[in-house]
């Protein structure tokens, strides 16, 4: 950063900052309200699933086994469901097209009952999956009911529930750039900009993935100050317990990122212990190892005694009919040559940013959009890495602390998916299958959100780092137009569609 742009960026007004990171705030709740309205219920990335689970959650349930769906859920499933999701594309709109709410009903009865029929067969077999997302949308089911919604209107209802989550993780996403580099205004509103007009679908459907980027992002915030502090506190300790804790009864895929966030606070005790400090600190750690661990082994309790096992995924796995390989037969998988490997990154971080909506059983993405995102993800996230490396030429201690923090979050939850990926023989499973045996859903990832913008920006302020902040500015504002410009392109589509929010 030039003088110049060091002295904008301290000379900045701080009022100047919060106008326009709540204006962020402001275009993320319109952009996730607008998308999710567009979008017809119910999306092939198991939407109809965990609606289920909110449903069932509303009247204070936990599942206790892999159940069928319920009759409530499965009377919205049929009248609201749009098929165009996984039905072959047609050119032409017949009645059958039209939703049932608009044709008579003697015309669409046995239609439904047969539906009602086939629904009522299919397992809930995301019954094990932590409680936090559901009894969160759960109650706000009922807080819709009592506002008079009801049928459609009150689906939606508990999707717009993700524009108070992405504002709040706008809010998130600022403060942990302005906490790691106060001098820095280009990285202070690149990460809070980037996620207000992040053109991910996952915010715009019922499903766990939405709340794992805003219980983490608080998390990684409040260890980052863990991390900064001379002597951390107790009431520190409480809050960065119970986000860890809310992080993992979100989604359990998201105990890597519990896994570094304990390796961090561990390193910073023995720094505590060799500068002997380490007994003022003991309340702090007794706090935060009992809100982090109780809540953590409740849950893996309660799964053990439920489940059968502690994480409760083994009835889903048998469920889908995966089996666990010899450790031998992990080694020919195609994640380990070149390609294999370029398969998986570009798919987890092109996922990342669009989702994995399929339409008409087809991709809801463009092939040069998704090497657009992967390619420049991977080039930012390897300058990021080239500067930590150069450490202490281009951060300070607690700058290059935080960002390999930040980094060993996003790398541990990618090597996650990696292992994942080769464990297991996923037979005649749809997705991932034999023939493309790769865990690439980016929504996964989302719990790492936070630190993947701040590597991502931070990639690219190293990569612009001979221009000014204007010269950032404008390339930072030609990526968010593509990504809004190419996300219109091509979710286009949903805003016509007649089972749409638009259309009710």
């Amino acid at each position: 950063m030039s003088e110049a742009d060091s002295k904008l960026a301290i000379g900045f007004p701080w009022r100047h900052e919060r106008a326009i990171v709540w204006l962020l705030c402001l275009l993320a709740v319109v952009h996730v309200l607008v998308f999710s309205a567009a979008f017809p219920f119910f999306n092939n990335v198991d939407e109809q699933i965990h609606f289920d689970l909110t449903v069932k959650c509303s009247h204070g349930r936990l599942l206790r086994a892999l159940e069928p769906v319920s009759d409530e859920t499965v009377r919205y499933i049929v009248l609201f469901g749009s098929p165009e999701y996984l039905a072959v594309s047609t050119n032409s709109i017949n009645a059958q097209s039209l939703p049932p709410w608009k044709q008579p009903l003697d015309i669409v009865r046995q239609t439904l009952i047969a539906k009602s029929t086939s629904w009522r067969k299919v397992t809930n077999y995301e019954a094990s999956q932590p409680p936090l997302y559901y009894l969160l949308t759960g109650a706000w089911w009922n807080l819709g009911k009592l506002c008079g919604f009801h049928d459609g209107f009150l689906l939606y209802w508990v999707r717009f529930l993700n524009a108070v989550f992405i504002a709040v993780l706008v809010w998130l996403g600022f403060v942990a750039g302005r906490m790691i580099f106060p001098d820095n205004l280009f990285l202070h509103l690149g990460v809070p900009a980037l996620i207000a007009c992040m053109p991910q679908t996952a915010f715009y459907s019922i499903q766990n993935d939405v709340l794992s980027p805003l219980c983490f992002g608080a998390a990684f915030i409040l260890l980052l100050r863990w991390l900064q502090a001379e002597q951390p506190g107790m009431r520190l300790g409480i809050f960065a317990g119970l986000a860890l804790a809310a992080t993992f009864l979100t989604k359990i895929s998201n105990a890597p990122l519990l896994a570094v966030s304990v390796l961090a606070v561990l390193l910073k005790t023995w720094r505590l212990f060799r500068a002997e400090r380490l007994p003022m600190a003991v309340p702090a750690l007794f706090s935060f190892a009992i809100c982090a661990g109780l809540p953590v082994a409740i849950w893996l309790v309660w799964c053990k005694v439920i489940f059968g096992d502690f994480t409760g995924s083994d009835a889903k796995i048998r469920f889908l009919g995966w089996t666990h390989k010899p450790f031998a037969d992990w080694w020919p998988h195609p994640i380990f040559t070149l390609h294999g490997f370029w398969t998986f990154l570009s798919g987890n971080l092109a996922t990342l940013w669009q989702g994995e909506i399929l339409w008409h059983r087809k991709p809801l993405a463009l092939h040069g959009v998704d090497s657009f995102y992967a390619i420049l993800s991977a080039g930012l996230l390897a300058l990021a890495l080239v500067a930590l490396l150069q450490r202490p030429a281009v951060t300070t201690t607690p700058q290059w602390r935080a960002l390999a923090f930040a980094f060993g979050c996003f790398a541990a939850i990618v090597a996650f998916f990696f292992w994942l990926s080769i464990i297991y023989d996923f037979q005649d499973c749809f997705y991932p299958s034999r023939a493309h045996p790769y865990f690439t859903s980016g929504r996964l990832l989302l719990g790492a959100l936070i630190p993947f913008l701040l590597l991502f920006v931070f990639g690219l302020d190293r990569a612009l780092t001979r221009f000014s902040n204007t010269a950032k500015f404008s390339m930072l504002t030609g990526i968010i137009l593509f990504m809004l410009i190419s996300e219109i392109t091509i979710d286009w589509p949903m805003f016509a569609n007649p089972y749409n929010w638009f259309h009710m």
